[in-house]
């Protein structure tokens, strides 16, 4: 399969119609290169804020209500750009307030499949940011989808520094990791932490960013980052795991072809077997003797 990734920059917008052909540009640009799965960054879908108003924009309440308001009206035209362009898209997250879970807003990313279905993923553990100057909470249940180009999960920009949500995915083929990060200590927190899922669950990841300055937004006001996707450095991948990158800054897609055999050979054959090997580490794991060498 061939996947793009985005670098994805913010913009203030005029009206839905310019959201709506900005999205569509991409889509199609992405879908018109052959790719087959379209990663789009964490709180991309900020930019749905400016609809409202830069007054409401640069308000840090206010503009999650307004994302969230909007979230109906874009999940309907991903839904119509996936159908259309026969593509699946992991669509910019956003924050979305979900009475059934929490009166205070998740981080949501939807994700869309060329027959219509719709699914979502809620992040789970909350930057210190996001904790004290979003009060954004962790939303629903780590999910896997079954799809036509294999298991799909996706780990929200900081889960995926937490190895045992990648241990829950360990069935994933892939692993999609949209982010947004203010500097490039964070960008290179969640690329490292993109690599070791891949590494320890024998899969590949897929990691988007959001890049360049939004000063019309407290909570998305500079991104740096780009599209990467890697592997476990192993038989049929590169030997750095690095499948693909992009240029640090640098709006665009980064593309990337994956061959689905390739992950089931690794696993099954690999020069190392760890995902068949986690099971090792069990009780070896709770116990540390402590010794004073002084």
């Amino acid at each position: 399969m061939k996947i793009a990734t985005s670098a994805y920059p913010l913009d203030f917008l005029a009206s839905w119609a310019d959201y709506a052909a900005k999205i569509e540009g991409w889509v199609a640009e992405a879908a018109g290169n052959g790719a087959e799965l379209l990663l789009f960054p964490e709180y991309g879908a900020m930019e749905l804020t400016t609809l409202a108003g830069a007054e409401t924009a640069a308000h840090e309440e206010n503009s999650m209500i307004a994302v969230s308001d909007r979230m109906d009206d874009a999940n309907a035209l991903h839904a119509d750009l996936a159908t259309k362009y026969k593509v699946h898209i992991c669509a910019a997250s956003a924050t979305v307030y979900d009475p059934a879970i929490s009166p205070r807003p998740v981080n949501r990313a939807h994700f869309f499949t060329p027959t219509g279905a719709m699914g979502h993923q809620d992040k789970q553990i909350m930057t210190r940011y996001e904790r004290d100057g979003m009060d954004v909470v962790g939303g629903g249940p780590l999910h896997l989808f079954d799809t036509a180009l294999g298991k799909i999960g996706i780990l929200i920009c900081y889960d995926s520094e937490f190895p045992l949500f990648g241990r829950a995915l360990h069935d994933a083929d892939l692993i999609l990791v949209p982010s947004c990060t203010e500097v490039l200590a964070g960008y290179s927190r969640v690329r490292i932490g993109s690599m070791a899922r891949a590494l320890e669950t024998q899969c590949v990841t897929v990691m988007s960013s959001t890049v360049g300055e939004a000063p019309w937004c407290p909570h998305v006001d500079a991104s740096i980052g780009m599209g990467g996707v890697f592997g476990p450095p192993d038989t049929g991948f590169p030997q750095t795991g690095v499948i693909s990158e992009g240029t640090l800054g640098q709006p665009g897609w980064t593309y990337a072809e994956v061959d689905p055999a390739a992950i089931a050979h690794v696993r099954a054959d690999g020069g190392v077997l760890g995902r068949t090997h986690w099971a090792e580490q069990d009780g070896r794991d709770t116990f540390v003797t402590a010794e004073r060498l002084r």
